[in-house]
């Protein structure tokens, strides 16, 4: 594709996107269309239900959800201009705002609370590594090298006993790590549910530890967010969808069994599994404490050049 169709093709894409957020009349209201995207995750609870119940319709909204791949794909995707809205982890967000990229956090999506823990380091069962001292010098597979699972790793030794800094941290799909831990690849590796579950439920795997406690006993894991140029273009629609998800949020969080079909259907999970696994805690307002420890620990790892207030990230006018 020479450049003057890539401008075409992105200019006509601007068109489309534009086009997708003017409002139509229904039943005498005006409904404005917007276009989110996230990775197939528990934590879309929230907005699938919105849409099931009505809440966004009732807001003025029809919120269409994309599965993709990756919250990296989701970001290049919605800084490109193809999604209005979407779902990534804090940590891609906190790397991009040091990039100039402008993004803009406007709702939590997953917190994660040390009281409910959905993640954790994984050992082989017969493993002799006990301790964060005896992770010392060893394989860890993680998700991404300065991911959430690698940085919570990185803390939780360091602030047990162990030393991070000899760590042998290698990249690995989530959904593969158990079966590359018990093939004797990696000496321990990061998951969460439900594999993290049907891991151990195996009697292959034991649970090292829960290291992303270390954070704290709750942190903001992933967020939905916008760019800047958006927020400003249409303060209604983006206040509307802050108001319905809040509202829906609420509600899931108190009734994950009338999720489990719609979660089961996005995630491609079976809906017996979803039904027994640990369930995220969609988080209902925003705020900068959340975010800030995780910040702190970017910083402290050289995930990122320098720490930076949480509240730069975040737009006042709908938290």
């Amino acid at each position: 594709m020479n450049r003057r169709e890539m401008l075409e093709r992105a200019a006509t894409m601007s068109l489309g996107a534009a086009a997708l957020i003017q409002p139509e009349r229904v039943l005498g209201q005006d409904i404005t269309t917007l276009i989110a995207a996230s990775a197939p995750e528990d934590s879309v609870s929230a907005i699938l239900w919105a849409q099931k119940s009505g809440i966004f319709r009732r807001n003025g909204l029809d919120v269409q959800l994309e599965a993709q791949r990756s919250g990296s794909t989701v970001a290049a995707a919605v800084a490109g201009g193809t999604y209005q809205l979407g779902k990534a982890s804090i940590t891609s967000l906190i790397a991009a705002h040091l990039r100039g990229v402008p993004f803009v956090v406007i709702a939590p999506s997953s917190i994660y609370e040390a009281s409910k823990p959905n993640t954790g380091l994984l050992v082989k069962a017969d493993s002799l590594i006990r301790t964060a001292a005896d992770l010392n010098g060893k394989t860890v597979a993680v998700g991404a090298l300065n991911d959430l699972y690698a940085i919570g790793t990185r803390l939780w030794m360091d602030k047990n006993g162990g030393d991070s800094t000899t760590l042998k941290l290698i990249e690995m799909p989530l959904n593969v790590i158990p079966g590359a831990l018990d093939g004797g690849r990696i000496d321990a590796g990061a998951s969460d549910t439900p594999a993290l579950q049907d891991a151990i439920d195996s009697g292959k795997a034991r649970l090292l530890s829960h290291m992303q406690d270390a954070f704290g006993v709750n942190f903001l894991v992933t967020a939905w967010f916008t760019t800047t140029d958006f927020v400003a273009k249409n303060r209604v629609a983006v206040r509307s969808f802050v108001k319905a998800f809040r509202e829906s949020a609420v509600y899931v969080n108190a009734h994950h069994a009338d999720t489990v079909d719609m979660i089961a259907k996005f995630t491609a999970v079976d809906p017996s599994v979803v039904a027994k696994m640990a369930r995220v805690t969609v988080g209902t307002k925003l705020d900068p404490k959340l975010i800030q420890p995780v910040i702190n620990a970017c910083a402290k790892y050289k995930a990122i050049a320098s720490a930076f207030d949480a509240r730069d990230l975040l737009t006042s006018d709908f938290s």
